[in-house]
């Protein structure tokens, strides 16, 4: 079938604005239908994310040409098999971008998120079955963006790749679930594992930030600090009940020892993690979900990791389980305890992601979601 979608053909080198360099050309590309173990969703909302933009800048490579998007939300139209047991044509899925198999040592250990093959997968740009199901007007192969390519009007994803959900969660709300929220929230829940009357800091109020605060909160945590230029965002912050601060005002005085116990690092620079390293209290935890270039480099004293006992954590995807964790963090955002509405900053059409990726860049943006 015919299907519109956001490609890239050049990771790096575009200059801004982007609105006036249009990296991103919504193109028409010839989609496979869905083979055994897929389905094919028709999108209905898709959000912008920091990974996108870092495909586009380059401080991601991966291969071109490439359609991009990692977090949406869709209805399943075609399953690859006349039956599957967990999917029906009509099912609200949420999409996570990356797909487990299942059978890997880290799978069978209870960590998906940590699976060799669906992390092959993604950097070869295919799906967890093999092979590419998107196809320019030549005939070549275009790369999935990790296993989902989500910015456009239908996808066709390894079943791994998605989670069926209730219909009755609107769409903009639904997609951020995939990715902001499921790393965000993941952060703090699954991987600081953060306990009531716990402090907390956290470096960086985008849409995973936001969902680390949200979830922090929720957790009991308290005090609660938040860090970030914006004052736009320092005050969503400060509506969900933080204390946000410009990174340059000091933090000491708001911490019973002077210092957090655990400290969420969500802005993907190298120089951000080192300043959180240093924030926690001696015998914290330290938990980085930011995506840094892989040319940046992290530097600590050797013998500070015994003199003062603090954990460094990475957290790929908040370590979650989506088919797990969706549900869960749905159910807290029902009960009023997850308010990501709060993240939405704006819902505009597809067409529009060279404007909405230079407002991205700005750090004027916490989470836009586009419609095909």
């Amino acid at each position: 079938m015919k299907v519109t979608a956001a490609l890239l053909t050049q990771s790096g080198g575009h200059a801004r604005p982007y609105r006036k360099t249009a990296p991103i050309e919504m193109a028409a590309l010839t989609l496979d239908p869905p083979g055994p173990g897929e389905l094919l969703i028709r999108i209905d909302a898709a959000g912008l994310c920091h990974s996108d933009l870092s495909v586009v800048n380059g401080d991601r490579p991966r291969p071109m040409p490439m359609a991009l998007g990692h977090e949406a939300t869709g209805i399943v139209e075609a399953t690859g098999t006349d039956r599957d047991p967990g999917f029906a044509v009509g099912d609200r899925v949420i999409l996570a971008f990356l797909p487990s198999c299942g059978d890997c040592p880290r799978c069978r250990a209870g960590e998906p998120f940590m699976c060799g093959v669906g992390a092959a997968a993604n950097g070869e740009g295919r799906l967890l079955g093999g092979g590419r199901r998107l196809h320019d007007s030549c005939g070549g192969d275009v790369h999935h963006h990790l296993g989902l390519s989500a910015f456009a009007s239908h996808v066709v994803v390894d079943r791994r790749s998605a989670v069926k959900v209730d219909a009755d969660i609107p769409a903009e709300i639904a997609a951020l679930f995939g990715c902001a929220v499921l790393t965000g929230a993941g952060a703090v829940m699954n991987s600081a594992s953060v306990r009531p009357g716990e402090s907390v800091l956290i470096y960086g109020l985008g849409g995973v930030g936001l969902s680390a605060l949200m979830a922090a909160i929720a957790c009991g945590a308290a005090p609660v600090v938040a860090v970030d230029p914006s004052p736009a965002k320092r005050a969503i912050a400060e509506r969900l009940g933080a204390h946000a601060i410009d990174p340059g005002e000091p933090f000491a005085e708001r911490f019973a020892e002077g210092a957090p116990d655990v400290v969420i690092e969500t802005v993907g620079k190298a120089a951000v993690l080192q300043q959180a390293y240093a924030a926690a209290r001696r015998g914290g935890r330290i938990v980085t979900v930011g995506l840094p270039n892989p040319a940046e480099r992290f530097d600590i004293p050797a013998v500070a990791l015994v003199a003062d006992g603090k954990s460094l954590i990475g957290s790929y995807m908040g370590s979650s389980v989506p088919a797990r964790d969706i549900p869960r963090y749905i159910a807290l955002w029902r009960a009023g305890r997850l308010p990501v509405e709060l993240l939405l900053t704006s819902v505009s059409p597809m067409s529009e992601i060279n404007t909405l990726l230079d407002e991205l860049a700005d750090g004027t943006a916490v989470r836009q979601i586009m419609v095909p």
